[in-house]
C-alpha cells in the first residue's frame, strides 16, 4: 500500500476547522459567510451544523485552536530557554517569528473581539487566552525574581500586545525586536530594583 493510500483523509471537522483557520484569520470572523468555509471545506451544510451546530460555534472552535497553537508556541521558546530572565524574553522572540510568517494579519483575538459583541463567545475565549499569557508572564516574571511580578507581567504584556498591533498596522515584522528591546529594559529594572543596596 503507498503512503498516500495509507494516510487517513482528514475528517469533515478538521477540513471545516482548517478553512476557518484560514478564511476567519485572514478576512475576519463576521465577513466570511458560512456557505464559503463550506465551499471551501468541501462538505455539505448539513456536515457545519452536525458537528459544530452554527457559525458561533465554529468560531469558538476557531479561536480555540489559535489558542491551542499560541500557547504551544510560547511554551515551546520558553522551554527552550535555561535563564530565567531569558525565559521571559523567548515570549518575545516567538512572537518576532510569528510575524516574519507568511500570512500573518496580526492577533486573531484582537481582531475577532473588534467584531464581537460584549459578552459574547468571542469575547470569553479571548479573555480566556489573554489571562493566560498574562499568568505566564507572571509566572515567569517571579521565577526570574521580579519583587512584583504581575506588574512586570501587566507592562510586558502592554509591550507583548503592542509589538502585535505595530507588526500588523505597520506591516513591520521588526516590531518584535523592537518590543524584546524594551521588556529587556522593563526586566533588567524590575530585577535591579529587587537587588539589595550593597
Amino acid at each position: 500500500m503507498t503512503k498516500a493510500l495509507s494516510a487517513k483523509a482528514p475528517t469533515a471537522r478538521e477540513r471545516l476547522l482548517s478553512a476557518a483557520n484560514e478564511l476567519f484569520y485572514a478576512e475576519g470572523v463576521q465577513s466570511v459567510g458560512i456557505d464559503r468555509i463550506i465551499e471551501r471545506a468541501g462538505v455539505a451544510k448539513a456536515s457545519l451544523y452536525n458537528t459544530f451546530g452554527g457559525k458561533e460555534q465554529l468560531i469558538r472552535a476557531y479561536l480555540d485552536s489559535r489558542y491551542a497553537r499560541m500557547s504551544a508556541r510560547l511554551l515551546r521558546a520558553v522551554d527552550g530557554a535555561d535563564d530565567p530572565r531569558e525565559r521571559l524574553l523567548a515570549v518575545f522572540d516567538a512572537q518576532t517569528a510569528l510575524f516574519s510568517e507568511q500570512g500573518f494579519h496580526g492577533c486573531a483575538f484582537l481582531a475577532a473581539s473588534a467584531e464581537a459583541k460584549p459578552g459574547g463567545t468571542i469575547e470569553e475565549v479571548s479573555d480566556t487566552y489573554r489571562a493566560w499569557v498574562r499568568a505566564l508572564l507572571t509566572d515567569l516574571a517571579r521565577e526570574a525574581g521580579a519583587p512584583d511580578p504581575a506588574s512586570l507581567a501587566r507592562q510586558l504584556q502592554l509591550l507583548y500586545d503592542g509589538g502585535s498591533v505595530s507588526a500588523r498596522m505597520d506591516r513591520d515584522p521588526t516590531a518584535g525586536v523592537v518590543a524584546r528591546q524594551a521588556a529587556a529594559l522593563l526586566i533588567d529594572a524590575a530585577l535591579a530594583a529587587g537587588q539589595p543596596a550593597s
